[in-house]
């Protein structure tokens, strides 16, 4: 457990930060691979258009638990800057509850919308089995997700997070392996790689517990012991629920854009499933640096230290711009490169070339709003967030893109709608941390 409260803003984030960027490293590195490894098997280019539509309905569906998780931990790491060991202890058996209950019902209706999903957002139907197997089996083991899912969160609460990292290791190291065997070994279907993850992430997920349970002596997570606490599940939903609104937000965004992006083709859909796992992989450092931010903000916002709050919030935007701008020279003059790992096909690395071109120019814009983010969600405020989030994507990228495309600019015209957007959600954000509103919307009781 680490008290953030005290001690070098800069030096706390950086090392808080590391542990959660080096595991979600690696799990970029597995979906990388995974990409790469169906890319370059029997299953081919199809089967990158076929986990990319997918991943976007996913990620859709479990956003909004992903955002409620947030608001766990920012209650957990408040009240762990305040002392409060007891409250603590009742918000992780409140959020075992809420995420058994949320992983069912996720699974319900992930098989039940999924495949009408894929034909209102246009999937080739040549990619449509491959697509449809692959979703239905992941939806089946999304609890192992959830599971580990909030188990990190606990512990990145309690200021831990190199333990996670080394769960998040194990996990990519053996998802990649079981990839490579059932996908290159035995040439068996998509949906191999769906099985794959879960087993993966289900066999860390049980080692997370066992290690939380007989180390950490504040928690003791069960699912056994139905502890469930409303007023600290109100709490959590008033934080997470705008921030799961917004990520869920972001997810179908994705889909409209797919919308707008499957009629172009396999090969254009194959590019932009390359290409957006690159900026996923590229945006990796923003999005952990804010994680870290987020915990240092609830905990000096718990114990009143906002000069702290201020102090942290600089440094981590001065970091994150020396990394980002290092990022965007690698992905500009590398991206070439980097699409031919995925694919030999002349026409969809060169679609991924523009695209990446295009939107890596502008990482800093969008690294930099994740970073107000993080201040914003560690201090409670989520609800503008939200509709700056709303506004930003539904008015403007999606729109854009859908005009743009209609003109002589194509595919490119969807590329560039993008990092406009980036720029209105940035300024927008800047603005609102500006107001200083955020700075009494911590939520507990002194």
């Amino acid at each position: 457990m680490k008290d953030l409260t005290v001690g070098n803003e800069r030096n706390l984030i950086l090392k808080f930060a590391m542990p959660m960027l080096l595991a979600n490293l690696f799990q970029q590195t597995y979906t990388i691979a995974d990409l790469a490894i169906i890319g370059n098997s029997h299953i081919g280019d199809l089967g990158i258009t076929a986990i990319t539509n997918s991943f976007h309905i996913i990620f859709s569906l479990i956003a909004l638990i992903i955002g409620i998780s947030v608001g766990f931990n920012v209650i957990i790491s408040q009240y762990f800057g305040a002392k409060q060991i007891e409250k603590v202890k009742l918000t992780v058996d409140t959020m075992v509850v809420t995420l058994v209950f949320a992983s069912l019902a996720i699974t319900l209706v992930g098989l039940i919308i999924s495949e009408p999903l894929f034909v209102l957002i246009k999937v080739p139907v040549e990619a449509m089995p491959m697509a449809t197997s692959y979703i239905n089996v992941y939806f089946l083991g999304v609890i192992a997700f959830f599971g580990f899912h909030g188990v990190s969160a606990v512990l990145r609460g309690l200021g831990d997070s190199k333990t996670p990292l080394y769960f998040m290791i194990a996990s990519s190291i053996l998802n990649i392996i079981l990839d490579y065997y059932f996908i290159i070994v035995l040439e068996w279907g998509i949906e191999w790689a769906a099985i794959a993850t879960i087993i993966a992430q289900g066999i860390v997920f049980i080692l997370a517990v066992i290690y939380l349970n007989k180390t950490h002596k504040i928690v003791n997570f069960s699912f056994t012991r139905f502890r469930f606490d409303k007023n600290i599940f109100e709490k959590c939903i008033a934080i997470g629920l705008p921030s799961g609104i917004q990520t869920t937000l972001v997810g179908l965004s994705m889909l409209a854009l797919m919308w707008i992006i499957n009629p172009f083709g396999n090969n254009t859909v194959a590019a932009f499933g390359i290409a957006s796992r690159i900026d996923q992989f590229a945006s990796l450092p923003a999005m952990n640096f804010a994680m870290a931010l987020s915990t240092f903000v609830g905990q000096n916002l718990g114990a009143r230290k906002i000069a702290r709050v201020r102090n942290g919030f600089h440094s981590t935007l001065i970091m994150n711009s020396i990394i980002t701008i290092i990022v965007t020279i690698l992905v500009v003059f590398g991206g070439r490169q980097l699409m031919s790992w995925f694919t030999d096909s002349p026409e969809v690395i060169e679609i991924g070339v523009k695209y990446l071109v295009i939107v890596s120019s502008f990482y800093i814009v969008f690294t930099s709003m994740f970073i107000i983010g993080g201040v914003l969600r560690g201090a409670g405020d989520t609800v503008i967030p939200m509709f700056i989030t709303l506004f930003a994507l539904w008015a403007v990228r999606i729109p854009l893109a859908w005009a743009l495309s209609e003109t002589k600019m194509g595919i490119n015209g969807v590329w560039w709608a993008i990092p406009i957007a980036w720029f209105l959600g940035m300024f927008l954000s800047f603005l609102y941390y500006k107001t200083g509103r955020w700075k009494k919307k911590s939520v507990i009781d002194f």
